[in-house]
């Protein structure tokens, strides 16, 4: 059985950037327990949580600076 808990004043659906976290959070999770050591990097998170760098250049374009 599935339960939907909503916000305060929310329609009562699922809040799809909450089901996004949820499961990044279990990526995280599932490294952190699979690692050999007792800390994952702040790289090895990147990596999990599929962050992409940009250049400096390419951000600086996108806010016409």
């Amino acid at each position: 059985m599935n339960h939907v808990i909503s916000r305060r004043g929310s329609s009562g659906g699922t809040d799809p950037v909450a089901l996004i976290e949820i499961d990044l959070y279990g990526d995280l999770m599932i490294a952190a327990s699979s690692a050999a050591e007792d800390r994952l990097s702040p790289d090895r998170i990147d990596e999990v949580l599929r962050v992409v760098r940009r250049s400096a250049e390419a951000a600086e374009g996108e806010t016409g600076g």
